[in-house]
């Protein structure tokens, strides 16, 4: 039964992919997250329930602490000696970064340093070691390159928020650490990830909130934006293909390591704007009956400037991806916000939370 760590585990991305491992296993998946107020801590409770519910032939250990704990780190990779480690866990969001950077310094930098150095170390006395270690960058790190559609190739050097300097970081810190120390390693840029349970500091989770309180929801950028919305489904889809291949180990004419090293854009490669979505959501929301069949959209809707931080459009070439793995996005967009107002209804409404 391999062991698994998956960092970030009660969030959205994590905890869907525990439970699409549990379908695959046997697995001993071990999660851990910090449960931090960041959001509804309420919804990550619900994830973890629903990780518990379907357990199946798998093993399953949760550890409530934070990655940034250097000891903590070092004993779970003592104790569990996990094969392979997927690093989710960060302090998400563009905006929040600009109030609150010293959350980013800690989960983003030092936390994900404290991940490589766990996993360098698991090489030590000459045990096996972790196989593959796989990270969340973002989609952020293109920051305002004029280029669409978005390629690795591309140059990101300029990002235009602090949470996006930290990705940058995080795969400029796994590429030193696979050369030093021969450690297998994919970086993956996810691109607005979307589906039931998702995060609510997501612009079409924030929408639903204030449109069923009767509030305005601003749209930015007067409503030209475009985004490369991923239903969670296929995200996970492809982290799981990724999983499974690790960058192969070689060594170069110099006789040291070629770093086992890669980094792959994950998204549906199909920018939506911004404007249609809403209105997609606003439909479902009605079909679901989180809104009423008559609700006056348009009198809680404001075109509003773009906002510090933010990008016009991001838009994914997964194209390599698609090369290396076979993966295809095969969410339509409606289908996936069908999928996120039933979850709202049964969350909030049926649930009454």
């Amino acid at each position: 039964m391999k062991n698994i760590l998956v960092t970030g585990a009660a969030g959205f991305i994590g905890s869907n992919l525990v439970l699409e491992l549990f379908k695959e296993g046997p697995y001993h998946i071990i999660g851990i997250d910090n449960m931090n107020d960041y959001y509804d801590v309420s919804i990550k409770e619900w994830r973890l329930e629903e990780i518990e519910k379907n357990i199946k032939k798998n093993k399953w250990t949760f550890i409530k602490g934070n990655i940034a704990d250097k000891t903590l780190i070092e004993k779970i990779f003592e104790e569990y000696k996990p094969s392979i480690v997927v690093n989710l866990a960060a302090q998400a969001g563009v905006r929040y970064s600009i109030t609150n950077p010293d959350a980013y310094i800690e989960s983003n930098i030092i936390g994900f340093n404290n991940i490589l150095e766990a996993c360098r170390h698991s090489y030590d006395d000459g045990n096996n070691g972790v196989e593959h270690l796989i990270y969340a960058s973002s989609s952020s790190v293109y920051g305002s390159n004029k280029k669409v559609p978005y390629s690795t190739d591309d140059k990101v050097d300029n990002p235009i928020s602090l949470y996006a300097a930290t990705k940058k970081s995080n795969e400029l810190m796994a590429h030193a650490y696979s050369k030093l120390y021969n450690i297998p390693s994919t970086g993956l840029r996810f691109f607005t990830v979307y589906g039931p349970a998702g995060r609510p500091d997501m612009a079409y989770f924030g929408f639903t909130n204030k449109l069923i309180k009767g509030e305005t929801i601003e749209i930015f950028n007067y409503g030209n934006c475009k985004r490369d919305f991923t239903y969670i489904d296929d995200i996970v889809d492809g982290i799981i293909r990724v999983i499974k291949k690790a960058p192969e180990k070689k060594i170069g004419g110099d006789g040291l390591p070629i770093p086992p090293y890669a980094l792959y854009n994950i998204g549906n490669s199909k920018p939506e704007n911004l404007l249609d979505f809403v209105s997609i959501l606003q439909e479902e929301l009605i079909r679901a009956e989180v809104l009423p069949s008559d609700y006056d959209f348009e009198a809680h809707k404001k075109l509003v400037p773009m906002q510090a931080g933010d990008v016009p459009i991001t838009y994914a070439d997964t194209s390599a991806l698609e090369r290396d793995f076979g993966f295809k996005p095969s969410t339509d967009l409606r289908t996936g916000l069908r999928k996120f107002a039933e979850w709202y209804k049964e969350f909030y409404i049926d649930g009454k939370r």
